[in-house]
């Protein structure tokens, strides 16, 4: 595994480019398994789960070839439709293979997901849409088995207790494309990456009606057919790369964004106090702007995304006042919470709620990451640090940031990526260099207490 050592109080500045969407290219590549020919998708970003699902993909029979931001899938090959628990358990998007499988194949062993850790994500609501459509659904030993001769359009509604399901919309949708009849989903995601799998399916052949609303009309087709496709750019990278400039005051240009889709976010900033110019494809983020305290909620689309929100924490732990940051997605998803407070901050969780009382400056620390989004944030804050931090378990953050280092760098960071070991730790992030209060070195009485600052938490626990 590789690591971070962060150099942080350096001012951002300069232009950078953000990648195609990780959330967009995943459901796409697994609904090619419903398409007849040849799918060729550009704009795709080299990351571990494009190439993760790609594996999923060629064992389930499918030919991927992969050059510079292209793919290519053809799923002639249906031989084998058993999604093995050792590549769906890496990441929840794997799970999108269902609906195809089944559509196309009459048949689809798909074994549970896993992915981040950012509290429970059941696949009810999927499976409740399959079995509207049609489909006999069992569960055996951790793998969901889904047979139908010919799914069956109908009425479904996808709505759960934390709002809408964006994959288990993506799943209904790509089966309903093939079924016989008219499907309706109520309560479907309204996330841009959904529509854009929308508008995929409708290049293939398929008629889809509502998109981006709550309420999508599927007319069956009896077959899709391939077709080249330029997947939406990431507004999660978007955002995460204009927060890595007002963090750091800097002045930072992200381009290949479309705002109307960050219209929650944009407005955030701005009630941030950050500086904001927007043009049609590009955001610029104003130099030296100080942060205000705000409240925001994670919410579906189109409020502010999930994946932006420990962004947005690490922002508001230096906002000049008290911030009140709530996730209505994932009221759990809070453990870069502990991490954030190694280097400085002050936040106080109260269920899905987090305060935040922002200080004057964060400190260099080790931390830990424990997820995707996660591991941006520690990053972000880490650029905003006094002196050196060092972030463990990167291997999360490759997931879905292509080289996020080279473009940080690039903007006047300076971030070293390492192997984890022995030795690594920055001589500033030793017990030996800390000072008490007087000025005095740390004595070895006082060592126990220090010890975890030095070292960061134990491997795959959170600091408390």
């Amino acid at each position: 595994m590789d690591l971070f050592v962060v150099d942080g109080g350096r001012r951002l500045a300069g232009t950078v480019r953000a990648s195609g969407s990780k959330n967009a290219t995943l459901p796409i590549m697994a609904a090619a398994l419903a398409v007849d020919g040849e799918v060729t998708l550009r704009n795709v970003p080299d990351l571990v789960d494009v190439r993760t699902l790609a594996n999923l993909l060629q064992t389930l029979g499918a030919a991927v070839d992969r050059s510079e931001g292209r793919l290519t899938i053809d799923a002639n090959d249906q031989s084998n439709s058993v999604a093995d628990y050792e590549l769906v358990r890496k990441m929840r998007a794997s799970f999108c293979v269902l609906g195809p499988m089944l559509a196309k194949r009459g048949f689809a062993c798909v074994s549970m997901p896993g992915g981040c850790n950012i509290g429970a994500r059941p696949v009810d609501l999927h499976l409740k849409g399959l079995r509207a459509l049609g489909a006999e659904i069992t569960v055996e030993r951790g793998y969901v088995i889904a047979k139908a001769d010919r799914l069956r359009g109908t009425r479904v509604y996808l709505g759960g207790p934390l709002g809408s399901t964006v994959t288990g919309t993506c799943n209904v949708m790509t089966a309903a494309s093939l079924a016989q009849g008219t499907t309706f989903i109520e309560a479907a995601a309204c996330e841009p990456e959904v529509v854009d799998l929308g508008r995929f399916l409708i290049a293939a052949g398929a008629q889809i009606r509502g998109l981006g609303t709550p309420l999508i009309e599927i007319e069956g087709v009896e077959i899709l057919s391939g077709t080249d496709y330029e997947v939406i750019p990431d507004r999660i990278e978007a955002a995460t790369l204009m927060i890595a400039g007002a963090i750091t005051g800097g002045a930072v240009r992200v381009e290949n964004v479309d705002p109307t889709q960050l219209g929650a976010v944009l407005d955030k900033l701005a009630e941030a106090g950050v500086s904001l110019t927007i043009e049609a494809n590009a955001i610029t983020v104003g130099a030296g702007t100080k942060l205000m305290p705000i409240e925001c909620t994670a919410l579906p689309h189109p409020g502010i995304p999930t994946d932006v929100q420990a962004q947005f924490m690490a922002m508001l732990s230096i906002a000049d006042g008290m911030s009140v940051v709530t996730d209505r997605v994932f009221p759990d998803r809070f453990m870069h919470a502990s991490e954030l407070i190694r280097m400085g901050a002050e936040i106080r969780r109260e269920g899905a709620t987090a305060v935040i009382s922002g200080v004057p400056q964060l400190s260099g620390a080790a931390v830990m990451a424990s997820d995707l989004r996660a591991s941006a944030a520690l990053v972000l804050a880490a650029l905003a640090a006094r002196g050196e931090s060092v972030i463990r378990r990167i291997y999360h953050l490759d997931r879905g940031y292509e080289r996020l280092e080279e473009k940080l760098n690039s903007l006047g960071a300076a971030i070293r990526r390492l192997p984890d070991g022995p030795g690594q730790l920055p001589e500033s992030l030793q017990v030996d260099s800390l000072r008490r209060d007087d000025g005095h070195a740390v004595q070895p009485s006082d060592r126990r207490t220090q010890k975890s600052i030095a070292n960061g938490p134990a491997e795959g626990k959170s600091a408390g």
